[in-house]
């Protein structure tokens, strides 16, 4: 049935019309079948997981999770699999609107009362991406001069997010973007890099002056639902860097507090 499937599928790309419907039925239904196999993982599911749930050999699963993937009906972190942006527009998107707008909601106070730009990002696919961000004119984000995913070694948001994952992919992130001197403050020798991650205690917010960009001081906090690896950080202009550990310290006493269905 995979061979069909593959011939179907082969046929469809040269434009045209496959003679029988049932293997292209099947598709849809071995794709809906891992779909409610994710919906019964809330931490997540490898694919060998799945393939188990759905009853699908390993080679169907992989095709179908590549393909399931890449249209964004499901996300791949830290090796698991769950739902992606896709499919929550087809289910939820009302809820989703409503949970953007809580997050901004939720970040907004925590600018007021920091008196700082707030930053929410998250490690997918072995690379970093800011959620959102919320400044204001009295409290300016820091700008991005150098790509914030190519740059994890030197702003906090990096450092943080870095250090809640295992020391191999660490490694590997490390070596797809090496480590260099932004400013006279970066750290950039790999070997320093990874022993300050190594000495990280999740208790602690991540800490770092200037070594992204001169004039600012900025600090990140853990956040760690499940398999989600994310991050709540804030930023200040380095004349006020003597008020920086304490906003960290009541960030991370404030996120703490933060309902977990906002890091979905």
């Amino acid at each position: 049935m995979d061979q069909m499937t593959g011939t179907a599928d082969r046929a469809s790309t040269r434009g045209i019309r496959p003679a029988g419907s049932p293997t292209l039925i099947t598709s849809v239904q071995r794709a809906l079948r891992l779909l409610e196999a994710v919906g019964a993982h809330l931490q997540g599911a490898t694919a060998k997981q799945l393939a188990r749930a759905a009853g699908l050999p390993l080679g169907t699963t992989y095709h179908l999770l590549r393909t399931l993937t890449h249209e964004g009906y499901l996300c791949r972190v830290g090796g698991k699999f769950f739902f992606g942006d896709s499919l929550d527009g087809i289910s939820r998107a009302d809820t989703r609107q409503h949970a953007r707008a809580d997050l901004h909601d939720r970040m907004a106070e925590l600018r007021d009362e920091l008196g700082a730009a707030v930053y929410y990002a998250v490690y997918e696919e072995g690379e970093i991406r800011v959620v959102h961000v919320v400044a204001g004119p009295q409290h300016p984000a820091v700008e991005e001069w150098a790509d914030f995913r190519a740059t994890a070694h030197a702003h906090a948001v990096g450092l943080c997010l870095l250090a809640q994952l295992g020391e191999d992919e660490r490694r590997d992130h490390l070596d797809r973007h090496p480590p260099s001197a932004l400013t006279p403050y970066t750290v950039a020798r790999e070997g320093t890099v990874l022993r300050r991650l190594a000495a990280v205690r999740p208790t602690v917010p991540v800490t770092e002056r200037q070594e992204y960009a001169l004039g600012t001081v900025c600090a990140a906090v853990p956040i760690t639902i499940g398999s989600v690896v994310a991050t709540m950080a804030i930023s200040l202009p380095v004349e006020q860097s003597d008020r920086l550990t304490a906003a960290a310290g009541r960030l991370r006493s404030l996120v703490g507090a933060m309902s977990p269905a906002f890091v979905r």
